[in-house]
């Protein structure tokens, strides 16, 4: 989408977090910035970081799938000198590149509608917010389509039906195009699957049944370690289920494992985000098992391992804290999921101003908690550490 920008003749600046340059930095003096990234706790904290860079005049077009309450969010954090549009897209990897996706817009687009029909069309939705609600409604169908044809393979390989065949007989039906993404699942990652577990996540509301079911299944193929393949993966993860099950059923062994993909559920899955600063391989981000989540000690460290905030416990603590929500968005989960937190102080007089971060985030009814003093921590110059267990959303 930057190249495409370029190609048009706009002067680009590109930010990622493996840059190291500030986003204050890489914002300043622009008139259009644009934010493609994974999840509203990951938009809020880049968006955050961008307020100083910010001129007056200048307009956010937030473009990342994060539903209409974060956009609301958003709007309080900005200046009202900064205007907002949310302009979430359709498409993935391949009509990025050949600029066919479709702009889901929200609000006053008209200064921006031919710069941003780069991209492709654009759609106006009505008023801000109107354009991350649109596409999060239609993820709702399109997400569960596609693990309803999952199952449906299951169920066919299971009683003899021929892939190819039931594919074929599919196509001549309106669930035909998803049928046919299912042919060959695709090797190259167009649309992740947690990506897409992650909008259904934003709209399985209370009563939608069928992408609250959906959004089980995906939770489940995520859990086993398909988070960064193609969604068209869920259908591998179905069918084996399926083998599974019937294994089970052979061997005459208990099933009692709570529902639909028990088996995979009780094991011990390691989660490591490419949205955050990767570890020394010798441990992982957290580890899921079935619906806890344990999540080892995250302290104060950037992509090119240097400590965040030397010297300061608002801004490590600050730093910790953005990193669990990533965390913690990428399962489905909020602060509130959190049962267990386990603080390490170097110094306990720091602990007031590590209350007074924590309390931004963990609201309501505070969690299990213990805080204990060390000598030092696995790098000098950190002044804390916290892990958590968190039990995630119900299945």
């Amino acid at each position: 989408m930057a190249r495409r920008l370029v190609e048009a003749g706009h002067q680009v600046t590109t930010w990622r977090r493996a840059d190291g340059v500030q986003v204050a930095t890489a914002v300043d003096g622009a008139d259009l910035v644009i934010t493609m990234l994974s999840d509203p706790a990951a938009v809020r904290e880049v968006l955050t970081a961008a307020l100083p860079g910010l001129r007056p005049g200048a307009t956010v077009v937030e473009m990342s799938t994060i539903g209409p309450e974060a956009v609301r969010e958003l709007r309080a954090l900005l200046p009202a000198e900064v205007s907002l549009v949310d302009a979430p897209v359709l498409g993935s990897v391949g009509p990025a590149a050949d600029g066919t996706l479709t702009v889901l817009a929200g609000g006053d687009v008209r200064r921006w509608r031919e710069t941003l029909s780069v991209f492709g069309t654009v759609r106006e939705c009505g008023p801000l917010g109107s354009g991350a609600a649109m596409k999060i409604a239609v993820m709702s169908a399109l997400v569960p389509a596609q693990v309803l044809l999952a199952e449906t393979f299951a169920y066919g390989e299971a009683h003899g039906v021929d892939r190819n065949a039931l594919i074929d007989v599919l196509s001549g039906t309106p669930l035909g195009t998803l049928a046919e993404r299912l042919r060959v699942p695709s090797a190259e990652t167009r649309y992740s699957l947690a990506h897409a577990t992650k909008d259904l996540g934003l709209g399985a509301w209370q009563g939608a049944t069928m992408a609250t079911a959906a959004r089980a299944r995906m939770r489940q193929a995520q859990a086993a370690g398909l988070g960064e393949r193609d969604l068209t993966a869920i259908a591998e993860h179905v069918g084996g289920d399926q083998e599974r099950r019937a294994e089970h059923v052979g061997e005459g062994q208990d099933r009692q494992a709570g529902g639909v993909g028990g088996g995979a559920g009780r094991r011990a899955v390691p989660l490591n985000l490419p949205a955050i600063p990767a570890t020394n391989g010798m441990y992982s981000h957290a580890v899921r098992v079935g619906d806890m989540l344990y999540v080892s000690g995250q302290a104060a460290f950037d992509e090119q391992g240097n400590v965040v905030g030397e010297g300061s416990m608002a801004e490590q603590a600050e730093h910790v804290f953005q990193v669990v929500s990533r965390i913690l968005a990428d399962q489905g989960a909020t602060f509130d999921d959190i049962a267990f937190v386990r603080t390490y102080l170097t110094d306990m007089d720091d602990r007031v101003a590590y209350g007074q971060v924590r309390r931004k985030y963990i609201t309501g009814t505070a969690p299990a908690s213990t805080t204990v003093e060390v000598s030092k921590l696995f790098m000098p110059g950190l002044l804390l550490e916290v892990d958590l267990i968190v039990a995630l959303p119900g299945s």
